[in-house]
């Protein structure tokens, strides 16, 4: 856990000549610290580094040293010990919750997560699916199934907690050792403006966790102006910035944040602090995940992730219920929450194109406000059965699925509004026969599908002819379908007449059976009488 001196000398050294700040022990301050803070887990004794027990060490501070002498110049040294601030109150934190967990257990976690999402959206999409009992209330229904939900949802936040703690102490100690490294380098920094004979000051704006070279003065300023007035919109796009400073979680009026075309790799938890957020731009950065605070921002209803190097989407996400377009394309995203259409009710525009997403979560048959869907340039293999339940969306972009996409489900008619359509570039054989429903239609691009149904002539021939063909289809579906039905019903009435007719047959002949192999009576004495 402390910094191994072989791979960060400098910082080693400074943390050895500060005992202080390896030994004490301080309340986590930073809300990701304090979530951690609040899991119990056991933790276990640390052996002493080292650094610091070690006879050796004194040897290997001598050395560097005798490499770096201007270590032993107190400036330098106040320098360097308010640049590893940060270090020393992670390391802290790391300490009482204890060693990273083994990459077994930690796999484990993570698949256990995922059951738990998947049972529960099953579980949820059963209640949404489950019909009203007919001596019911429709209001008292809903509310029975408000219930049921809540119960289903805390159940199952029961269940994840130790698997989350798991999970999130393995991230924590993971962002300690990049942590490390950037620690390394702001001593580095210092050490080098010492030895050119520079003013030596602290490369980082006090508290706020930036190197100087990386702090623009447009940003000191904002956070100044912002301690003294209502600000509502910052615009930092371009500003190649590589930290964000925890106090933006502190302009507390804030409505528009705007920090596209930078070099962050991480957003600071504090960002729930912004609890008037409506937009927020995070485009063309490297980041790697977004902070599962986010989902604190209830009011946000635009959030642009595009162009990044996500993974995944944190579950919190769902619970930014306000989000009316959301865009995370250009990342390497292999799936979406699996609660994202149970959740995110309002929204409107979903863009999802050029990431890795195989397959998409049933609930997202249940974004009803859904307009505006685009996922191509993925991997997906299909849609959801209930994607027809999509009646509101109005422009869907399924091109370049390449050889994984090779057909649509039959409630793709059901998608009545729908106006722009691409399936450019895929492996589908043939439209759906209730194709011949989409009425609103007016652009298709099929290119690039070896499509058998509707034949290459009609589709030539452009969109209307695509509608006009697979109506026709579908009504000779139907009228098939009904002579069929007739059929059947004809069969079973003339079966029905000849069950008849045969049961009262073997009914008559029965009774003539029973009369004529009767046993004879005796002589009746009306008869025998003489005239």
């Amino acid at each position: 856990m402390d910094p191994n001196p072989s791979n960060f000398p400098i910082l080693s050294y400074v943390m050895n000549r500060l005992p202080s700040l390896g030994t004490k022990h301080t309340a986590p301050t930073t809300p990701i610290a304090s979530e951690f803070h609040s899991i119990h887990i056991d933790a276990h004794p640390q052996p002493p580094s080292k650094s610091s027990t070690d006879p050796s060490s004194s040897s290997s501070q001598t050395t560097i040293v005798d490499h770096m002498p201007h270590l032993t110049d107190p400036k330098v040294l106040a320098a360097m010990t308010r640049a590893i601030s940060d270090v020393s109150q992670t390391r802290s934190v790391l300490k009482t919750l204890g060693d990273r967990p083994d990459h077994e257990a930690v796999d484990v976690s993570k698949a256990r997560l995922a059951a738990v999402d998947s049972d529960l959206a099953k579980k949820l999409e059963e209640l949404v699916l489950s019909p009203r009992p007919a001596d019911v209330d429709r209001l008292q229904w809903r509310a029975h199934l408000a219930e049921r939900e809540q119960e289903c949802r805390e159940s199952a936040e029961k269940e994840k907690q130790g698997y989350k703690a798991i999970v999130q102490l393995d991230e924590l100690h993971s962002a300690y050792e990049k942590l490390l490294k950037d620690a390394e380098q702001r001593l580095v920094k210092i050490y080098e403006s010492a030895e050119a004979g520079g003013v030596v000051e602290d490369d980082r704006v006090e508290e706020e966790g930036l190197t100087s070279d990386q702090v623009h003065e447009e940003v000191v300023g904002i956070l100044q102006e912002a301690s003294g007035t209502e600000l509502d919109r910052v615009n930092l796009s371009g500003r190649r910035l590589r930290f964000l400073p925890e106090a933006f979680g502190r302009i507390r009026g804030l409505l528009m944040l705007d920090l596209s075309n930078n070099e962050l790799q991480v957003i600071p938890d504090s960002i729930a602090g912004l609890e008037k957020l409506e937009e927020l731009n995070l485009s063309s950065n490297l980041l790697e995940t977004l902070p599962d605070s986010i989902g604190m921002l209830q009011n946000l209803k635009f959030l642009s992730a595009c162009g990044n190097k996500l993974s995944a989407l944190p579950d919190s996400i769902c619970q930014c219920r306000s989000l009316v377009e959301l865009d995370v394309s250009f990342n390497g995203i292999t799936y979406l929450p699996t609660n994202i259409g149970f959740e995110l009710v309002n929204l409107q525009k979903l863009s999802i194109q050029l990431n890795k997403i195989r397959s998409l979560p049933t609930s997202v048959c249940e974004l009803r406000s859904l307009r505006y869907l685009d996922a191509h340039f993925n991997e997906l293999r299909g849609l959801p059965l209930a994607f027809g339940r999509l009646t509101d969306l109005q422009i869907l972009n399924l091109g370049s699925n390449f050889t994984d996409l090779t057909e649509l489900p039959d409630t793709f008619g059901d998608l009545t509004n729908l106006k722009e359509l691409d399936l450019s570039n895929n492996q589908i054989h043939a439209l759906p026969d209730t194709f011949g429903r989409l009425d609103n239609l007016t652009k298709l691009n099929v290119d690039g599908n070896p499509l058998v149904l509707p034949p290459p002539d009609v589709v030539q021939q452009g969109v209307e002819a695509v509608k006009v063909f697979m109506a026709k289809r579908w009504l000779e579906i139907l009228v098939e379908e009904e002579r069929k039905s007739m059929l059947q019903v004809q069969e079973r009435e003339e079966t029905g007449w000849l069950t008849r007719s045969t049961s009262w047959l073997k009914d008559y002949v029965s009774g003539v059976s029973e009369y004529i192999g009767s046993p004879r009576t005796g002589r009746d004495p009306v008869l025998d009488q003489q005239l």
